[in-house]
Order: structure tokens, then sequence, then C-alpha cells
């Protein structure tokens, strides 16, 4: 039972910290030893899920400035455990006294009360999705180890509650994504979706939406046959993320619509290499990667803190109302798409790490 706090087989991040305890911080293992560090951009990943970045996320104030303990040398990796932390500041822990002896609507205060007889009512303790701070400096780890070889990761928001932009990744241009503050490539869709989530925001409320994610340049065979599918490797990570609802890769649920004759991707021979001629697949097939660009959607639900009043129940079961206070996302899409590309890069260097250990064992 040891490994519930930790995420992957080869490269493997544990973690550790609450939202309102000293600090949020992990142990990373089997990082290759040798790869350059660039911190700038170890702390850019983490400015990219941060607070505050704009008026449609929460107000709250964090530096989230990482601390590296272990684990690099004169700038580069050793190969040996990296341990770090991120400090917490900014809490306003009084904001959450009025949850103390109530269950808020679709958090986890009842699940954990219910397992442990005992929960940490201050922004959720460890349910809470500062938690993955941890996962977006390890991510950012995995990324300085995949551009190595040629691996990259791009998430981006593809909808916001009814606005969507095409499905197709291959019709937008990507590097548009970090142009607004919803983090979507299309600059006019950016611009409803902005206005929706400002809507809600003044009342009160909180909506949802879907992050697409393309990883490019991953090589065939990552993956394996039964119990360690790629996808569902990569199924299983998103779905560990705070909120998220469901996972589909390639052409995902659209499929169902189709016969096989228009689904199957077709091979080909291109510059004497073995292809496929579109990749309806999402870029793996039998749960091993071919090769092709994988792409996948990941689907959030409105966050549960809503700051106008709702129906509850206490600790002793009493009905109840409870109106959160404090500072509060009313869409979590913009700060989750690095989250999503961290939780990528991890399963991906996990599974290119196993697939060469495999090959030279």
């Amino acid at each position: 039972m040891n490994d519930m706090n930790t995420f992957g087989k080869i490269f493997m991040l544990t973690t550790f910290g609450e939202s309102h305890g000293e600090a949020i911080g992990g142990v990373i293992d089997g990082m290759p030893a040798g790869i350059e560090v660039d911190t700038d951009f170890i702390q850019h990943e983490l400015n990219r899920r941060r607070p505050g970045q704009s008026d449609i996320t929460t107000g709250r104030k964090e530096e989230d400035k990482v601390e590296i303990l272990s684990g690099v040398f004169e700038g580069k990796t050793t190969g040996c455990p990296i341990g770090f932390i991120v400090r917490n500041t900014n809490q306003h822990s009084h904001d959450y006294d009025n949850m103390r002896d109530v269950f808020r609507p679709s958090h986890a205060d009842y699940t954990y009360h219910n397992k442990y007889g005992i929960r940490d009512h201050r922004g959720g303790g460890r349910s809470s999705a500062r938690v993955t701070i941890s996962r977006c400096v390890a991510g950012a780890f995995a990324k300085l180890a995949l551009t190595q070889i040629g691996i990259s990761i791009q998430a981006y928001t593809s909808q916001v509650g009814d606005i969507s932009i095409d499905k197709d990744y291959r019709k937008h241009d990507l590097s548009k994504t970090e142009t607004n503050a919803v983090r979507c490539p299309d600059k006019d869709a950016a611009a409803r979706m902005e206005r929706l989530i400002k809507d809600v925001k003044a009342d009160g409320d909180t909506i949802g939406g879907i992050i697409t994610c393309v990883i490019k340049g991953c090589p065939s065979g990552l993956g394996e046959p039964e119990a360690g599918k790629l996808h569902a490797a990569l199924g299983a990570a998103m779905l560990g993320i705070n909120a998220v609802k469901g996972f589909e890769y390639g052409e995902g649920f659209d499929c169902v619509a189709s016969r096989g004759s228009q689904q199957n991707d077709i091979f080909t021979t291109e510059d004497g290499q073995i292809k496929t001629g579109t990749n309806r697949s999402g870029g793996i097939q039998g749960g091993i990667s071919n090769g092709a660009d994988i792409y996948f959607r990941v689907a959030f639900k409105p966050v549960a803190t809503l700051l106008m009043k709702q129906d509850t129940v206490s600790i002793g079961g009493e009905s109840t109302t409870l109106t959160a206070c404090g500072r509060h996302d009313p869409c979590v899409l913009p700060r989750a798409v690095p989250i999503v590309e961290a939780m990528a890069a991890i399963t991906i260097l996990d599974y290119y790490l196993l697939h060469k250990a495999v090959k030279t064992s």
C-alpha cells in the first residue's frame, strides 16, 4: 500500500503536502543522469499553473517558487533522487472556518471523513488541487528529458461550457495557445470563452470544459499489450487530476457512429517506412504507440466550490446551508493546461524508459 502517493514505474514521482500546510513537495526517482536542468523553465511551468494570472482565475497571489533540494549538481541531473518543495504562502485559512463541520457538495469532504475519520477542512488539505504543484515540477523535469529525444507535448483549452473549437488539432496554430488567458489557440473563441467565464464568476458560479493534448515525436513501441497499455496509463494519469470526469483518445466516443470501413487507419509506405494514412487511432494501437501523433481530450467538471448558497448537511447529519468564502477559480481550465501536459510528460517518459529497459535486458 506504499504506492498510493507515487506515480510511475521507472520515472517515479512521490508527492507530499497539503494546501494549507508548510509546503507542497515531492521526490523524483529515475530521472536520467546528465540532463541539463533549466531552472527558469521549471519555474515557468509552475508559473503557468499558479493562481492570480488573470481576472478569470482565483485572486490568490502565491509566488509558488520551487526549491530543488537534491539530485542536481553543476546544473545537471545526477541520477539520484530529486527532492523539491514549494512553500505555501498567502493562505487565508479563516476563509474555511464555516466549512469545519459541514460537507461541501461534490467535494472530497464526506469521502475523506468517512474513510479516515478526520479531514483538513482548510481548502481540502490533501484533496486540494494545490497538490498538483508537485506534478508540474516533475512534469517539467520530464519535459527536459523528453526534449532530448525529440518528444514535445502541447495542451490547450478546446471547450468552455458550450463554446468549442474544431476537434481536429491540425486545424489550429497551437503556438497561439499562450497568447490569451484561456489558453485557447483560436483567438475569437478564446474571447467568447473569457466572457463566459467572467459572466459565470459574476454569478458566483463555475463552469467546466475540455482540454486537448497532442504528443508529437513519440516513437513506436511504447506500452505493453495487456496490463500496461499506453492509453490506459495516460487515462489513469488524466483521471487522477482534480475535477477530471472523462478521457478519450483518438476519435474517442465519436468513433461509435462510424463503420469499421470508415474508421480503420490504412497502412501505407512512405520513404521506405510503414505509416498509417490516417490517425483515427490517436497514435496508439493495441495499447502500444505506433509512431503517429498521440492526441486525447480531458473533460473537467465545473469547480465544486460556489460563491452562492447551497444545501448540505453537517458532520452530524443535520440539514444546513453553506456559502463558500474566499478566492476560488470560476473555471479550472486555464490553470489545468500545464497540469495535463505535466502528467502526459511523466507518463510518456516513464514508458519510454520502461521500453528502453526491456529492449536492453
